[in-house]
């Protein structure tokens, strides 16, 4: 963060807020594994005459196997700043999941008992066939749990920011200790 910028002025562009981002989820121990900017400026359409500057942050923890990691992504557009945490977790095959639409239901339930209230945090699950003749139930599975942030997050600055990181982060570690999430783990993970 810039020494110019009090901590409490609102965010603007990218680079205050990936370092914002960034300070909450080492603060509680998850270490950046990965991190991509890009700038696209050639839209069309809608988009036209737009420009955007992203951020994907990845960050893993010493402790939990390389199948956890928690992802940010982070934009900055002509029409403000966006973006979310996720809590990705690689899964075992499709053919685990006798009943998606049940594992949907706890996965959505743990989710909203661990993650913090007042903001969007959808679910996501991904079902991924390397080619398109492989046996369905070898499928790889992703679960993402995000949360997106808020504008008024933004506003409030790095500060804000940087705390709603930690209280994600540290929601998304109770996540991972609830005992249906840690079955979907490999062995001796979590």
């Amino acid at each position: 963060m810039s020494e110019e910028r009090p901590s409490g002025a609102p965010l603007l562009t990218l680079e205050p807020l990936v370092e914002s981002v960034r300070d909450g989820l080492e603060r509680t121990g998850w270490e950046l594994s990965g991190l991509q900017k890009t700038t696209s400026h050639q839209f069309e359409g809608r988009w036209e005459g737009e420009e955007t500057r992203s951020a994907y942050l990845f960050f893993h923890r010493e402790g939990l196997p390389d199948e956890v990691s928690v992802d940010a992504y982070l934009d900055e557009t002509s029409r403000g700043l966006r973006g979310n945490l996720a809590l990705v977790v690689d899964a075992p095959p499709l053919s685990r999941f006798s009943d998606v639409p049940a594992a949907l239901a706890m996965l959505a339930a743990a989710a909203s008992e661990a993650l913090p209230d007042g903001y969007r945090t959808p679910l996501s699950f991904r079902a991924h066939l390397r080619n398109g003749v492989d046996d369905p139930g070898d499928a790889e599975v992703e679960i993402r749990f995000k949360l997106h942030l808020p504008r008024s997050v933004f506003q409030a600055g790095a500060s804000a920011v940087s705390v709603l990181a930690s209280t994600t982060a540290s929601s998304f570690e109770r996540l991972l200790a609830r005992l249906e999430i840690r079955d979907l783990l490999p062995p001796g993970g979590g």
